[in-house]
């Protein structure tokens, strides 16, 4: 078994020079004068988006016949425990990294960003969450330029960081050979430490310094990543965050609305919500093609 922090600063690099050759260098997002040592760094899942984004995008394979329900239901199952416990154990992590390498093995790189396209607007446009898309904002009128750091595909989240105009996104890198997938991820999904390592592969490849730069997350998972920058932002935190924010002294936004403590467990509801409705519509796909 590879060794967990060399597979993690592998992801990372490779996440990094992925990110590097897809933005090209441009800096066509900014609406100010670059600054070109400070950055801003965010998460994706119910941090920008509500919910979690590959899942999101499996309910569009699935909606395509790409997965069946139960695939989407077994899926979902690893999202809840993930999203409700708010741990992880290693079999969970290996769980998972076994379902993101299923939507992808064998099938074309190109058909996945043509896929990525059309579910973005199908299931993730209207999920942005305003509060967090003005943080952005705020950083690219500054001159900074602003990437994404999820563990959902590079080719997703790449599309994700075009629509909203970032500079772009740092994902997971799934290995592939003559434009098809291989079912082998480039060390592991980006994750936890992982992410960490990425965004310093990145500032040493940019010239950027890290003490200049802020990340946003709401898990405590990346934690890693927040203490790797000067500017820490706990946005919409689970539980493990708002009390390391707090003791840390980090800034906390939570653009959730109306109850209180009572929020923390809105994504746990909401994401049961979306489970089951989920199911449900890829269970009447099955019975739509019996009839």
């Amino acid at each position: 078994m590879p060794d967990p922090v060399d597979s993690a600063k592998l992801a990372g690099r490779a996440s990094a020079e992925a990110a590097v050759a897809a933005a090209g260098g441009s800096d066509g997002s900014l609406s100010a004068p670059p600054d070109l040592t400070a950055a801003a760094f965010f998460d994706v899942d119910n941090t920008m988006m509500m919910g979690a984004s590959l899942f999101h995008f499996a309910r569009g394979m699935a909606a395509r016949k790409f997965l069946t329900a139960s695939d989407l239901a077994g899926f979902a199952w690893q999202q809840l425990k993930f999203r409700v416990g708010g741990r992880e154990n290693p079999q969970d992590v290996q769980a998972s990294r076994e379902q993101a390498l299923s939507f992808v093995a064998g099938r074309p790189v190109q058909e996945l960003v043509e896929l990525s396209e059309e579910i973005y607007d199908e299931l993730m446009a209207d999920r942005i969450w305003a509060g967090t898309r003005a943080l952005a904002q705020m950083h690219l009128d500054a001159g900074q330029r602003v990437w994404l750091v999820t563990a959902t595909p590079v080719q997703l989240a790449q599309i994700i960081a075009r629509r909203l105009g970032l500079t772009g996104a740092l994902g997971t890198v799934a290995e592939s050979e003559h434009g098809v997938f291989t079912g082998r991820l480039v060390g592991e999904m980006l994750h936890g430490r992982a992410k960490a390592h990425a965004v310093r592969a990145l500032a040493a490849s940019e010239g950027l310094d890290l003490r200049r730069c802020t990340a946003y997350s709401d898990s405590s998972n990346d934690v890693p990543m927040l203490s790797a920058v000067g500017t820490a932002v706990a946005v919409n935190p689970d539980q493990g965050l708002r009390d390391i924010a707090r003791t840390r002294g980090w800034e906390i936004r939570d653009f959730r609305t109306g109850r209180k403590a009572a929020k923390i467990g809105l994504n746990s509801i909401m994401g049961a919500s979306a489970i089951a409705g989920a199911i449900a519509a890829g269970l009447a796909y099955r019975r739509r093609d019996r009839s």
